[in-house]
């Protein structure tokens, strides 16, 4: 067992070497990886796990979880211990999840940008551009808003259970591939996390395990911020790594959601990434924006605001610290800021397929 700890350590340093060289290769992990391997491997997964109604990975989390705990119980109580030994097991177990980690889902941090896969032009923006762009979301929410409550006042309630929500996810895809195929999504295997309460208090609406396949999501989040969760869970379960792109392709499954909610729930995140943007640019503007913004709107934004607000804690920020170096180590150089740079990619997107 040693000199296979022993083995399994170097092999650790040996990966992660040469998932750093990966990096330099994107065309060769698109075409080969994303494109190839882990369609494969997401597809039997969904064939393995979709059909289970709890979360499989969630299992497997706890499990390990377990495993720790009493790995640490028994180094404390085993005097006899040898170093070498310990941080030669230490390393083994950390080589096995690296390796599954990254074979079978983290190579796609290496993969291709999304605007160059889709042959976007994305450049920087100026604030006339972003305005623009706000305009349009906002018409665009507001027409739903309208059509779903016929009072501009009263916010949006959505009006089925969050099972529903889960099951109509897959829709959005299926329409969006029609023009996009590597977007096409079946089966399904979207999940409430059995860790939903912690989550929560972590400040986290959801995540993908590499380990199952499963996209999942806080079941405690509101309603109406449930649908571009779902959508943008399943955006990592296709292979879309980057939290900006995945936000990006989870809001254009959600808009073409057969289901209004789930357009609604897409248009008030992108809406809101813009009004973010601006406020940071000329906070007057966003002032401007505030108030012609309709009060029922306004009233969804300050629900999730109330919702969040409950749960914060001492320990959130450890969370969204580790959150966002974990992400600069993989390719996403803005961290948790990476979530509101799906602007970028909403203007070029804009400026090749008009909203």
């Amino acid at each position: 067992m040693y000199k296979t700890n022993r083995t399994l350590s170097v092999f650790l340093i040996i990966q992660i070497i040469f998932v750093q060289i990966l990096n330099y290769f994107p065309d060769f992990i698109e075409q080969y990886y994303s494109n190839g391997i882990y369609k494969f491997i997401s597809t039997v997964f969904r064939y393995v796990f979709g059909w289970v109604p709890f979360s499989i990975g969630d299992i497997i989390y706890i499990s390990l979880i377990i495993f720790t705990i009493k790995f640490i119980i028994n180094i404390v109580i085993d005097k006899k211990r040898n170093i070498k030994h310990l941080l030669f097991s230490i390393g083994a177990t950390f080589s096995i999840i690296y390796f599954l980690f990254y074979f079978l889902w983290g190579l796609n941090y290496s993969r291709k940008p999304l605007a160059n896969s889709m042959n976007f032009e994305k450049n920087k923006y100026d604030l006339i551009e972003l305005t623009t762009l706000s305009e349009k979301l906002l018409l665009k929410l507001s027409k739903i808003h309208t059509d779903l409550t016929e009072n501009d006042s009263l916010k949006v309630k959505v009006p089925y259970n969050k099972n529903k929500i889960l099951h109509q996810s897959a829709n959005g895809y299926h329409n969006l591939s029609k023009d996009l195929s590597q977007f096409e999504y079946k089966p399904s295997s979207i999940k409430k996390s059995l860790f939903s309460l912690p989550l929560t208090y972590m400040g986290f609406a959801g995540y993908f395990n590499p380990l199952s396949g499963e996209a999942q999501v806080d079941y405690l989040i509101p309603k109406v911020s449930l649908p571009m969760t779902c959508s943008h869970e399943i955006a990592h379960q296709l292979g879309i790594a980057s939290e900006s792109e995945a936000n990006f392709i989870g809001f254009l499954a959600a808009i073409n959601n057969d289901d209004q909610y789930f357009q609604y729930s897409a248009y008030l995140m992108a809406y809101r990434y813009t009004l973010y943007d601006i406020a940071k640019k000329d906070p007057e503007i966003f002032d401007m924006y505030l108030k012609k913004t309709p009060v029922g709107i306004i009233k969804n934004y300050k629900e999730i605001e109330i919702f969040w607000s409950k749960y914060k804690n001492p320990t959130e920020p450890f969370f969204k610290f580790f959150y966002d170096n974990y992400l600069k180590v993989n390719q996403q150089k803005h961290g948790i800021q990476s979530y509101s740079k799906m602007v970028d990619l909403l203007l070029a997107y804009d400026k090749k397929y008009p909203l």
